[in-house]
Order: structure tokens, then C-alpha cells, then sequence
């Protein structure tokens, strides 16, 4: 197939682009390369591995530009470009607003335009708000999601209904992935396991916010990518479904911390702040939808991903002292 890869230099279209080349698909991409939460310098690096890919380097919001990427010969587009971020998102939210909703419907104004019907769509755990209490339910898709807790989230729940509508309006076909805490090589450095790791190996303190019983569900880049090429592979027009891509398993803050010293081998020195707005206390999958539809089966467990990623970036990143 010929698929279009937006924000194909970021973290998880990197991965993406590289398996849908390695499968033999055709991939257009476009990356805006900017340098608002982590340097452009690494996206040109992940960009730079990507071997026979078609790259466009603009904004999404630009008409003009995803015009010369959305051609009539496209089979699908999975759209991962977005700013990203809770916090970032408090602060500046209208950033997030333009980037997020104006964009998307950049994108989607362009496959209506040229008749695209198949879009794979990056949403977001965070959709489901502040679920409370110790006994929560993992997240199902039929929740309403009326309480996203960022901007952020909101954004990414206002995506997905634009989406639905396009669905309903225009025919195209759509599968919404609800990522949960994605992690791994080429990972953002403003991630909790980058961060850690990366002030663990080099004996700096690491913030700790709220009392570390917060619990997440971390999902490792692989099985991320599996997941989102089935759905590119499977996604029909006129479709709308949602699927939850998680590791189905969560763990504390405490714990993960825990986890990344034992992998590098050295103790955290941690520094204790108060619980930051927007955070959640808890990400929980279920993902019995996707594991139906697209054969999504995670295997990568948190200490093996950690422990990958501390080899990459030894090899990758920085150098260690």
C-alpha cells in the first residue's frame, strides 16, 4: 500500500515508518521537525534511519503542504503528528488547540477533497480522565470520556469526534488508537523513563510527584508499532472504531523508579513535589477489542522494555559518564 506517515520523525512514527518499509508498503511522510518539547536534532536523527522514505518537512496545518503529501493514490494515512504533553498543555493551550484540531482538520479536509477513505489515528489513554480509588476497572472503549484532565486530552477526545463525523458525513474510515504511555528508543527526553534513567546513570536527582502510588500502564514501542500497522493493514472505509493499545499491566511511580535502578545499577536520588495538575492517578487497558480486531498481543513487560532502552541509549544516546 501507499500510506502517509504524519509526524514520521517523532518517536513513534519513526518506528512506524521504518516497519511499514520493512513490510514493503510505500510511505509518504510529513514532519514539521520543531523543536517545542525536545530538540529537532533527534527527529532528524530518527529521520535519517528511515531508508526510502518520501519526506515532506511542514506543518500539518499547512493546506499546501499536505495537499503535495495527500494524493489521490494514498491508501491510507495514519496521523500520529500532534503536540504532545500534559503538562506542556496547561500552560499552552492554545498551541495545543492549533496544532491538534486545526491540524487534524487539515488532514481530514484533504482526504475528502481527493477521496482517501482510511485514516489511522494516534489518540491518547489520557482521553479517560481521573479514574479514582484502588480498585479501578481497566479502561474500557464504551466509556464516554467526558472528563479529560489536560488540554491535552481534551484535544485528543475532540479528535476522535471529529473523526466519528467525518465517518458519518464523508465515509471515511477510521480506527482511533488509544496509546498508554508509550516508551522505549527515540523515546521523547521529557518521559518519566527517559528522565529517570538518563539522572539515575548520571547520579542527578529525579522529581518524584505526589507520593509514588501513581500507576501506569507503560506500553513498550514494539508492540505500539504491531498494533498500529495491524490497523493500517485492516482499516476499511466507512469504519469507526476505537481500540485501547496498552501493556495491560500497571505499575506505581515508586515502582518504576525501582525498576530503573535495577536496570542501570545504581540508586535514584529523588526529590519530592506535590502531585502536578492534569496528572491521573492511575492508566489500565483492556484491551480485549484490539486483541479481537487486530491480533494485538503485548509481550514486552516493563523491566525487559526498560532494559532495552537503557542498551539503546547507552549505545545511541548521550554517553555515560
Amino acid at each position: 500500500m501507499h500510506v502517509v506517515v504524519t509526524g514520521a520523525a517523532g518517536f513513534i512514527g519513526s518506528h512506524v515508518s521504518e516497519k511499514l518499509l520493512a513490510a514493503g508498503h510505500a510511505v509518504t511522510a510529513i514532519d514539521l521537525f520543531d523543536d517545542y518539547l525536545y530538540p529537532a536534532q533527534a527527529k532528524r536523527a530518527n529521520a535519517a534511519e528511515l531508508r526510502g522514505i518520501t519526506l515532506v518537512e511542514a506543518d500539518i496545518c499547512d493546506p499546501a503542504a499536505v495537499a503535495r503529501v495527500i494524493t489521490p493514490d494514498v491508501d491510507v494515512v495514519c496521523h500520529l503528528a500532534a503536540l504532545a504533553g500534559v503538562r506542556p498543555s496547561i500552560a499552552e493551550p492554545l498551541r495545543y488547540i492549533r496544532a491538534n484540531i486545526e491540524g487534524t482538520g487539515v488532514i481530514l479536509e484533504r482526504m475528502r477533497e481527493v477521496g482517501v477513505k482510511r485514516l489511522v489515528f494516534a489518540s491518547s489513554s489520557s482521553v479517560y480522565g481521573a479514574k479514582q480509588g484502588a480498585n479501578v476497572a481497566a479502561f474500557e472503549e464504551r466509556d464516554p470520556c467526558l472528563a479529560p484532565a489536560s488540554p491535552y486530552a481534551a484535544t485528543k477526545r475532540m479528535n476522535e469526534l471529529q473523526l466519528s463525523t467525518y465517518r458519518d458525513l464523508f465515509g471515511i474510515g477510521v480506527y482511533a488508537l488509544r496509546y498508554f504511555t508509550v516508551y522505549g528508543p527515540r523515546q521523547r527526553p521529557d518521559m518519566a523513563i527517559a528522565k529517570f534513567v538518563d539522572a539515575i546513570a548520571r547520579g542527578k536527582p529525579i522529581t518524584m510527584f505526589g507520593d509514588g502510588s501513581s500507576r501506569r500502564d507503560y506500553t513498550y514501542i514494539d508492540d505500539i508499532v504491531s498494533g498500529t500497522v495491524a490497523a493500517i493493514e485492516r482499516v476499511q472505509p466507512g469504519a469507526y472504531e476505537i481500540y485501547n493499545l496498552g501493556g495491560t499491566q500497571t505499575i506505581s511511580l515508586a515502582e518504576l523508579v525501582a525498576t530503573c535502578e535495577r536496570v542501570v545499577g545504581k540508586r535514584a536520588i529523588i526529590e519530592h513535589a506535590p502531585d502536578q495538575p492534569g496528572d491521573v492517578p492511575i492508566t489500565f487497558a483492556n484491551i480485549d477489542r484490539a486483541r479481537g480486531a487486530l491480533g494485538y498481543e503485548p509481550t514486552t513487560r516493563p523491566e525487559e522494555g526498560i532494559a532495552r532502552y537503557w542498551q539503546w541509549l547507552q549505545s545511541h544516546g548521550r554517553p555515560m559518564p
